[in-house]
């Protein structure tokens, strides 16, 4: 049978040039490189080196095998490589940025739980709803929610959930205005809008119908956070990201209108510059958010 330590060892002696420069890389005496090479010849039964005392020559064969060789110790380099990337405690500095709904409703609550698990990241966060340039004020990671696809920017994109945008009421505008039963009911109730000027909500439901419907403008404001106290204090149906307003779904204080339909997609996606992303405490930070997503 073949010995794996043996093919490294050949492996040594063709990339080195013959078994003096092998040895004096390995620290070992040329006699017991010489003495493997004999035993993985015994054992395969064909020479693979053509050896003299100047030259080091491999034969056909030997070139085949070599291949094979290489691959061994490029798997052995491998497990090398993934047993010191466990052990090195990433640490440093992450400078990461997202949206104000992001920060309040999402990361509060998750990235302490990261700072204990990586007590030597130091995170600095910034809340903004701008779309911040990365490169240019230094930042390592962006988490950004977004309706329409992210320009090509030459940074690491990696989408990290695709969340439906639902309408909510609270149960009290409900009891005095009544539930509506479909899209067009909507044209009689107070609309909590994302914008002023774009006053319709286009509907999707499962099915792939769709519905453009006109609410009556109540308030608008282009922050999810406002839409969302203003559903909550009775002011009228808002379109709300799913995420954000789950807490309050799940506790009754909101209630789904038209649960069949949704109002649009957002998507969250973590952006990186290239050469940021590939450091162990900015890989340590995507891990998480990834592996804690819900």
């Amino acid at each position: 049978m073949v010995s794996p330590s043996d093919l490294l060892l050949f492996a040594q002696a063709v990339e080195s040039g013959g078994f003096a420069p092998a040895a004096r890389r390995l620290n070992l005496p040329k006699s017991t490189l010489s003495k493997r090479l004999a035993a993985l010849e015994a054992a395969l039964g064909a020479r693979l080196v053509q050896r003299t005392s100047r030259s080091f020559v491999l034969t056909e064969l030997g070139r085949e095998i070599y291949q094979h060789a290489r691959a061994v110790q490029i798997e052995v380099e491998s497990a090398e490589m993934a047993v010191q990337r466990r052990l090195a405690e990433p640490s440093g500095t992450v400078r990461m940025t997202a949206s104000i709904p992001t920060m309040q409703f999402e990361f509060v609550r998750r990235l302490p739980r990261f700072a204990e698990l990586h007590p030597k990241i130091r995170l600095v966060l910034h809340a903004s709803d701008r779309f911040v340039d990365l490169v240019q004020e230094g930042f390592d990671v962006a988490v950004r929610s977004h309706f329409s696809p992210l320009p090509d920017s030459g940074l690491v994109q990696r989408r990290l959930r695709v969340q439906p945008i639902v309408l909510v009421a609270a149960p009290s505008y409900l009891a005095a205005r009544g539930a509506p039963r479909c899209p067009d009911d909507l044209a009689s109730h107070d609309g909590l809008l994302a914008n002023e000027i774009a006053t319709t909500w286009r509907l999707r439901n499962e099915s792939g119908d769709e519905a453009v419907v006109a609410p009556r403008l109540r308030m608008a404001a282009d922050e999810s956070t406002m839409l969302l106290g203003a559903a909550l204090a009775g002011l009228g149906i808002a379109p709300v990201p799913e995420h954000i307003c789950r807490d309050q779904l799940e506790s009754g204080a909101l209630a789904r209108v038209l649960p069949a339909w949704r109002a649009g997609d957002v998507t969250t996606t973590i952006l990186t510059p290239h050469r940021r992303g590939q450091l162990p405490a900015v890989r340590a930070v995507i891990g998480f958010l990834i592996a804690h997503d819900s």
